[in-house]
Parts: C-alpha cells; structure tokens; sequence
C-alpha cells in the first residue's frame, strides 16, 4: 500500500500511464472520501439528534453551497493546469510568478466571497422557496457557513497547486485532518452538547481553517520549486490572465451545473420538508458515486496539461482513453450499489418514511446513469488540461443550465412530481455525453 501513496512528483510524465495515473489518483479518491463522508456525518448527526426539520434546513442551502463550490472548484482546477503547463514545461519561474499570483486572488476573492455571502443569504434563499418553516435555521446554517469563505477558497487554491505539480498525497494528509475535527466538533457540539444548525456550520468552517493553514504552512516551508514566499504574494497581471483564461471557464462551468441544481432544489422545495430531507440525504449518498468522477477528471487535466508542456502527445492520448474507461466503469458499478442499496442506506439519516421515500425516488432514477455523468465530467477535465476549457461551458451550458432549467420550466408544471423533476438529470447527462463523445473522436492528438 505503501508504493500507492508514496509522494512522487513526475509520476505523470514518466514511466506506466497507468500505474502513474492511479498513483495520483488514489490519494485524491482517499481525500474525497473522507471529505464526503464527513459530509454525511455532518447531515446523520444533523438528522438524528436535531431532526428532519434541521436536517430540511440544512439540506434546502445544499444547492447553493454547491454553487459556491462549483465556482471555486473550477477556478483552482483552472489555475492548476497553468501550473501544471509550466511544470511540464520546467519553466521554473514562470510557475512560481503564478503560483503567488494564485494566492492573492484567493484572499482577494475570500474576503469579497464573505461579505456578499453573508449579506445575500436571507434573499437567495427566499427565491429559492425554502419551506418557511426551516427559513430561520437555513439563514443561520448557511451565514455560519460563509465566514469560512475565505478559508475554503485558499485550501482549494493551495491544494490545487500541489495537484499540479504531482503532489497529491500532502493534500490528502491535511483533508483527512480536517475532516476528522470536523467529524469530532459535530459529535460534541450537537450531539452532547445539543446546540443547533449553527454549530455544525462551525465545525466546518473550523475543519476548513485547519486544511487552509496547514497547505499554505506547508507551502512557505517546503524545499522546492513551488515554495511560497508570503513577500512575494502579488497579483501579477499576465499571470492573474492566464488564470482567468482557464480558470474562468472552468469556475462557470462548475457554478452553472450548480446554479441549475439550485433551480433544481426550488422546484423540490415545492414539495415540502420530507421532500427536500430526502432529496438531500440521497445527495450525500451519490457523492460516493461522484467520487471516482472527481478523481479522474482531476487527475486527467494535470496529467494532460504536464504532458502537453513537456510535448508527450502519444502519452496525453492513451492516459485519456485509460481515464475515461476506468473512471466510467467505476462510477457506474458505485451507481448500481446505491441503486439496489438506497432502501437500506436512507435509514442511516432519518427512520421517517416520508423521507426515506423520496430519497429512494430519486435514486431509482439518477443512480443507474452514473456512467454518462462520468463521461462527461472526465471529458471536461481532458479538454481542460489541453486548455480548451471554453468548450466544456459551452457544453455544460447548454445541456446542463440551458436545457435542464427549459425542461424544468416545461415539463414540470404538466407532470408535477418528484420523479419529473429527477429525470432532469439523466436527460441531461445523455446528451452531453453524445455531444462530448463526437467532439473526443475528432480530436487529432497529433496535432496539438
């Protein structure tokens, strides 16, 4: 086990494409992990100790934390493939201008991410139809939540520096230390000590300071090319470009598939708490399909954009066909678990039935087409890493904003349940897929 973590940070541009991608991988899925189960712990102990109307109030601000993180997401995904590019490329300090150029976004953007959050939190959710009856603890949840702001923006921003550089073990370690005091504050703070939404919107945001200043700690002391040097913190104009140029895109994307998922939830708020307790206890349990998702479409833009630097073309060609495969396969055999498994795994959150319900709803309908939701996010990270991250929006846009919201308006209102506004997904998810799937056959490798 030990060789599958070990740090190594050429492991992409040299030796088996697939021993090295999975190399990178594992650590990431390991994160993730931990990452979406402190999730669910978040919502089990939400869920039993305080119950189904918290559990509703926390779940109703899901889409929009989504948003926020979709956003950051792909702009610090965006950001680690110029690294990346200059890593490959081994110019040295062009990686460290942006690297510092990274850092000073990200507190810029923390602070103005704060302020706004907090300020808008009452109207945003009002719009979005939360229950009037969860409104008062969804407010309190979701400000709690946004004073971490700027501590989730630099660990993303950190840890996406040290993914693009090979690295994705030393992220790994931190996560998992977060995630435990995460799990710990929850525990203690509302299951012992029985105080309400806000403490466990505390214990994230503390979880978040504790991964943010251990990356950027780790980033000012480590003995390398990507050191950070707090003197050199500055927003440089070519480079805070680049960023912007790859990770704009990137951000859009990530903030349209969840602004359309917050149309998604008003329409689910229109059913009531047990409909959006349940909704949001089925999306804790997909997030472990998700996750070998995230994983490959991660590991693929820092393995193509390495390799795009360092101009090994035949390598960026078979990891990508390597990635989707296994990616794929693995999503859809997770996908079929929670398929046959929700009945049971629903229990864990709540024992109303009203609930449980619509959660299996729901999974009977998304769960089995986790294939196409793989294929079409590892697409976006191979066509990002070959800095075309204008055409995954562009896709993104259509099918998963455009076309889903249009479906939504459409077809809801003529066949008003749940399980209507669920097949929104899978229609989507399909026909990206087919759009993604004819732009990946016309790509000529040799010629990039």
């Amino acid at each position: 086990m030990k060789q599958f973590i070990q740090k190594n940070n050429d492991l992409l541009l040299n030796g088996p494409i697939s021993k090295g991608i999975l190399l990178f991988v594992i650590p990431i899925f390991i994160g993730n992990l931990f990452q979406q189960l402190y999730n669910i712990v978040d919502s089990l102990i939400v869920g039993n100790y305080l119950g189904s109307s918290a559990l509703a109030a926390v779940s109703s601000s899901t889409a929009l934390i989504l948003l926020m993180i979709g956003f950051f997401d792909g702009l610090s995904i965006g950001s680690g493939v110029v690294i990346a590019r200059y890593y490959g490329n081994k110019d040295i300090e062009k990686m460290q201008r942006t690297i510092h150029t990274c850092i000073g976004f990200a507190l810029i953007t923390g602070i103005v991410l704060t302020a706004v959050g907090i300020y808008f939190v009452p109207y945003i959710l009002v719009l979005m139809d939360t229950p009037t009856n969860v409104l008062p603890e969804s407010i309190t949840y979701f400000r709690i939540y946004f004073m971490g702001s700027m501590f989730f923006v630099l660990y993303n921003m950190s840890s996406s520096i040290l993914r693009s550089v090979g690295d994705s073990v030393t992220p790994l370690k931190f996560l998992m230390i977060a995630s435990i005091t995460n799990i710990i504050l929850d525990y203690l703070l509302v299951g012992v000590m029985g105080y309400g939404v806000g403490a466990a919107a505390f214990a994230t945001i503390t979880s978040q300071f504790i991964s943010a200043f251990l990356c950027i700690n780790y980033l000012m002391k480590v003995n390398s090319d990507y050191k950070l040097h707090f003197s050199k913190i500055k927003i440089e104009k070519f480079y805070l470009k680049q960023i912007l140029k790859n990770g704009i895109p990137a951000g859009i994307q990530g903030s349209i598939i969840s602004l359309a998922n917050v149309v998604v939830q008003s329409n689910v708020n229109h059913f009531g708490e047990y409909a959006v307790a349940g909704n949001g206890s089925y999306e804790k349990i997909s997030g472990f399909t998700f996750l070998p998702i995230t994983c490959f479409s991660l590991a693929i833009s820092t393995f193509i954009s390495q390799n795009l630097g360092a101009g090994n073309l035949e390598r960026m060609k078979k990891g990508a066909k390597f990635s989707i495969f296994t990616g794929v396969l693995l999503a859809e055999f997770i996908g079929l678990i929670v398929y046959i498994t929700i009945p049971y795994l629903m229990t864990f959150f709540t024992d109303d039935l009203r609930v449980i319900s619509f959660g299996v709803r729901k999974a009977r309908i998304c769960a089995a087409f986790s294939c196409l939701l793989a294929f079409s996010h590892i697409m976006s990270g191979i066509l990002r890493g070959l800095g075309k991250a204008y055409v995954p929006m562009f896709i993104m846009l259509t099918f998963w904003c455009i076309v889903r919201v249009t479906y939504l308006n459409i077809v809801v209102p003529i066949f008003p349940s749940i399980d209507t506004i669920s097949w929104a997904y899978p229609i989507t998810w399909s026909l990206s897929s087919l759009v993604y799937l004819i732009y990946y056959i016309r790509i000529k490798w040799d010629k990039l």
